[in-house]
């Protein structure tokens, strides 16, 4: 394994390697475009013939990735995608980045993971990497992943190489992206571990990837960095929920906390936490943890208060209208926002679809509007509150539309919305999200989670 590390080194520094991406999402896409860019040989796979298509017609479906950027790398050949493993017999190395869900009962989906590797198996040539980047819990890299790759009576470390390297995505965010966010890599030994760091330092700086003992140590890594984010926000929203019983802006009370230039980070209400990592990542570790007969109450207290979050929006949405006469049951609603996040298309886990379910559940007439995701599936098949494959479109944003409503609710502050236009139109405006809190009007119809008012805050 001493020569082929020395092969895959040497490769990495002339930048004369094939990298296969497997999983072509808001993570996977991102890093094919990079690692093309940078100069090497990129070979996508995923199962969705949709997005093979499109990425070979030099198309982004991904608003991170502009089709700008990932046509003259598609047209200079430097990056093709497909559906068939055998691209990775050519490759030097393979990054696996398939979603790792949660079950409906809280436990982790690693069949995505199980299902790439058993492709990738009877295709990984000798000396050549593989790096997981799925989000999971510790011990996967070394106890699923690596008895299948070594199912054919290959040996990791000695026919091929092993690490695990956390995505650090964050969808929407234009300072950042997979060019220069630090790397974390974790080999299962040194060679896999120099071949990890090498193949990422075409991305990032030498001195922008930590090496870290291990596999493990990688994985906890990404749990701890978005469970930090949970519980920090788990901690303001139930902070809002108090405040709003005290009759006390938490809202402003977080501006006020943030002046200190130290030992205080601000985190913000909501109506929940959605996309793929902190509403799943508690879970993964929970899980786990349990192996090891450790119960991580705390961490699961947090998951279970954002989780509560959509509920009490509904609950303040119904307070509103209750004082205005009108029974939730029968009341035409307008949700503003189904992506988990500001400015992105990406609705997996969206607060606002439970939002959405939870009115429809008491018998609200609900639509909704996002400029950035066509249709939503609220997951009839498991929820009794709506019928199966109950797909519903956005409505156009329109005074005709406002006019119609009992009440509009600001379920993510896209930044399209033209926040004082939708005050003067709406009757009740429900803001879940903090953005209206210097609007100029009629403050008497708004409603903001956490301002320990009710409407006119």
């Amino acid at each position: 394994m001493g020569e082929a590390r020395t092969d895959f080194l040497e490769k990495a520094r002339t930048r004369h390697l094939t990298v296969a991406v497997i999983g072509l999402g808001y993570v996977g896409l991102p890093l094919a475009v990079e690692f093309a860019r940078a100069g090497v040989q990129v070979r996508g796979i995923d199962v969705d013939p949709h997005r093979i298509q499109t990425i070979n017609r030099g198309e982004s479906y991904i608003p991170d990735v502009p089709s700008a950027d990932l046509l003259p790398l598609v047209q200079a050949g430097r990056l093709s995608a497909g559906t068939a493993y055998e691209a990775c017999a050519q490759a030097d190395a393979m990054v696996i980045c398939v979603p790792t869900p949660f079950t409906r009962m809280k436990a982790p989906d690693l069949s995505y993971i199980e299902a790439a590797c058993r492709s990738l198996t009877p295709h990984i040539r000798p000396g050549a990497l593989v790096v997981l980047q799925s989000t999971t819990y510790p011990g996967t890299t070394e106890e699923l992943v690596r008895p299948i790759l070594e199912s054919p009576g290959r040996q990791a470390g000695r026919d091929f190489l092993l690490a695990f390297s956390p995505e650090r995505i964050d969808p929407g965010n234009k300072q950042y992206g997979a060019h220069n966010t630090p790397k974390v890599v974790g080999g299962i030994d040194g060679p896999s571990c120099d071949a990890a760091c090498a193949l990422f330092s075409l991305l990032v700086p030498p001195d922008q990837i930590h090496r870290v003992s291990g596999p493990r140590v990688a994985e906890m890594c990404k749990l701890l960095e978005n469970i930090f984010r949970s519980v920090n926000i788990a901690l303001v929203n139930e902070l809002a929920k108090l405040c709003d019983r005290m009759q006390i802006d938490i809202w402003e009370v977080i501006d006020a906390a943030a002046t200190k230039p130290f030992g205080f980070m601000p985190f913000y209400p909501g109506p929940g936490v959605g996309g793929h990592c902190i509403p799943v990542d508690p879970y993964y570790l929970s899980w786990k943890a349990r192996e090891y007969d450790f119960y991580t109450k705390f961490i699961e207290l947090a998951a279970e208060v954002n989780s509560s979050m959509p509920f009490f929006t509904v609950n303040r949405i119904t307070e509103a209208l209750n004082r205005q006469g009108k029974p939730l049951q029968g009341a035409r609603i307008l949700v503003l926002g189904a992506a988990f996040k500001r400015d992105i298309d990406d609705p997996r886990n969206a607060p606002a679809l439970e939002v959405m379910k939870t009115l429809m559940a008491h018998g609200a007439a609900v639509c909704y509007h996002d400029p950035y995701v066509p249709a939503v599936t609220l997951d009839g098949d498991h929820d009794p509150r709506t019928a199966p494959g109950h797909r519903p479109a956005s409505v156009p944003l329109t005074e005709d539309t406002l006019a119609a409503q009992d009440c509009v609710c600001l379920a993510v502050a896209h930044s399209a919305f033209d926040l004082p236009w939708l005050l003067k139109h709406s009757r009740l405006l429900m803001d879940a999200t903090g953005a209206t809190r210097f609007l100029d009007g009629d403050r008497s119809k708004v409603i903001r989670l956490g301002s320990g008012t009710g409407a006119g805050d």
